[in-house]
């Protein structure tokens, strides 16, 4: 399953973990934004709790993500 991951840091290091993101098998591409979110993660998994347990443990428990919202793709 195909999902997108935006994610929203507290501090301006975006670039530090975009290239963090990247060294995971799990994440296709990377991608910097403006506004509200600051990088878009598209991560590649084999079930919904494969991606949870990521989101939670790869992402979302550093102390620079201040916000995380998971778009899991439903079809193309």
């Amino acid at each position: 399953m195909k999902a997108f991951v935006q994610i929203s840091l507290k501090e301006g290091n975006e670039r530090r973990l975009v290239r963090e993101l990247q060294s995971y098998s799990q994440i296709r591409n990377t991608y910097l934004l403006f506004g509200e979110w600051d990088i878009m993660a598209e991560i590649e998994m084999s079930s919904a709790e494969e991606l949870a347990t990521f989101v939670l443990e790869k992402i979302r428990s550093r102390p620079d993500v201040r916000l995380t919202s998971s778009l899991i793709v439903a079809g193309q």
